[in-house]
């Protein structure tokens, strides 16, 4: 089944579960453990990429986008939730957004669009963890080893093992405990990499500041609608249905105050890096804020080598939480198609498809990682392509379908230009995605030790 039936206080009304809903989408959580779930779905190392939007946009105009990003996400998800609630209080608590959008806008929306969808970018954000974590992985080996020979994907693969041992975890309400340590772990990280911009900016052999955006009219053009990507990309979630299925009933408020933990740590990590390190690099931003650390001339770091070493350390250690979160749609799918809700979840029926199939998945998403290791190019495909219509499009439209408000109301008109206005700004920021890798395809090698 792609819903379980509940009624309005969460017990079941249909006698058959899937195995998915039964093993993966435990429905036990409280405020505090959905908030956790939030914080590492949301406040994740593409954040170190804001200053990197930042050039593309200036100051006034990259203000306003990490603004409005905020605003509008906060703003839909908070839609998404009350939908999923109402539906609840009906008798029919949806966990997953196929299963949303199968019941709201027809099965083929459920089967051919939003279930696709969603799973690529679940999956795209394993191989661009994967990769980042190999890369962060190699920043430590370098700070100890300097003429260290070991090369990107070898750390790729290391990291890869990493995530194969958490990927059996066996349910979303299991990660709690470690969501909260990634919690603890983006903040700290975060607050590193402000402290390190203003060290360094504050240098008087630091990088020289200018901040004019470069390039011809074109190519402002499409860095515009690039970094609006990136920024739509870094307040992605794309599993909200996924993290309010792991509510314990009655759920009524509880994702609202789980939203509002989440984005207080937003408002102190993604304004404070983004500020912090384009003041520091400005137009010489680079995609990944670390790097900037670097002097090329020297091939020394900014900072002290012990501060690149933390910085390195917390992130790996978030990257493969922030990971195995986006795992738990693919994993629900995989249990749904290849377990037994009959049987016990721990009985050898059920653990040898779960551990291959896990495993499997893992394993492939390590492969193309250490095959195509170019983080920014992909993160912003990631945004223009599933973060744009899953988190400002689609919960406006749910929440339209669902509640009807009338054609004369401020929130039908509000909701309707939001959804038309991303619409536009997403197929606008996948030309200009595509366009980005194409340019940089030239630079391209498989396995690149980048």
């Amino acid at each position: 089944m792609g819903e379980e039936e509940r009624s309005g206080d969460g017990r079941k009304t249909s006698e058959e579960v899937d195995a998915g809903a039964l093993f993966v989408l435990k429905s036990k959580g409280t405020w505090w453990h959905c908030g956790f779930h939030l914080t590492t779905s949301i406040v994740a190392p593409p954040l170190l990429s804001l200053p990197y939007a930042f050039k593309f946009l200036g100051w006034a105009a990259g203000i306003s986008c990490l603004v409005g990003g905020a605003a509008v996400t906060f703003y839909s998800y908070t839609l998404l939730s009350l939908t999923l609630q109402h539906h609840a209080s009906l008798g029919h608590r949806y966990l997953r957004f196929r299963d949303m959008a199968h019941h709201i806008l027809g099965p083929k929306w459920g089967r051919y669009y939003v279930g696709p969808i969603q799973m690529a970018v679940c999956y795209g954000v394993v191989i661009a963890n994967t990769l980042l974590g190999g890369q962060c992985l190699k920043a430590i080996y370098l700070i100890m080893e300097p003429n260290g020979e070991m090369k990107l994907f070898e750390f790729v693969i290391l990291f890869g093992g990493l995530l194969l041992v958490l990927a059996q975890i066996p349910s979303f309400h299991s990660l709690r405990h470690i969501n909260f340590f990634s919690l603890v772990l983006c903040l700290l990280y975060s607050a590193l990499a402000a402290a390190a911009s203003i060290i360094i900016g504050n240098k008087s052999n630091g990088p020289e500041k200018d901040y004019a955006i470069v390039g011809d009219k074109e190519t402002k053009v499409f860095g515009i609608f690039n970094a609006m990507a990136i920024i739509a990309t870094t307040y992605g979630n794309g599993i909200i249905p996924e993290i309010q299925a792991t509510l314990a009933a009655p759920v009524k408020g509880k994702m609202f105050k789980g939203l509002c933990m989440c984005y207080a740590v937003v408002i102190v990590t993604f304004f404070t890096v983004a500020i912090s390190g384009y003041w520091a690099f400005g137009n010489k931003a680079n995609g990944l804020l670390f790097t900037n650390f670097l002097n090329p001339e020297t091939n020394h770091y900014l900072v002290p080598t012990w501060f690149i070493f933390l910085i390195n350390l917390f992130t790996v250690l978030q990257l493969s939480a922030v990971a195995v979160v986006y795992l738990q749609p693919i994993n629900d799918i995989l249990e749904s198609a290849l377990s037994d809700p009959t049987k016990k979840e721990f009985s050898i029926r059920n653990v040898i498809p779960r551990l291959a199939a896990r495993s499997l998945f893992v394993v492939v998403a390590t492969i193309f990682a250490a095959m195509l290791p170019f983080f920014g190019d992909v993160n912003s495909l990631l945004g223009a392509f599933g973060f744009m219509p899953l988190d400002f499009v689609l919960p406006v439209v749910f929440f339209n379908f669902t509640f009807k408000p009338s054609k004369k109301s401020f929130i039908f008109w509000i909701n309707t230009i939001i959804a038309v206005l991303f619409s536009f700004l997403g197929v606008i920021a996948m030309v200009a995605a595509v366009r980005q890798i194409v340019l940089d395809a030239k630079t391209y090698k498989l396995f690149a030790d980048v």
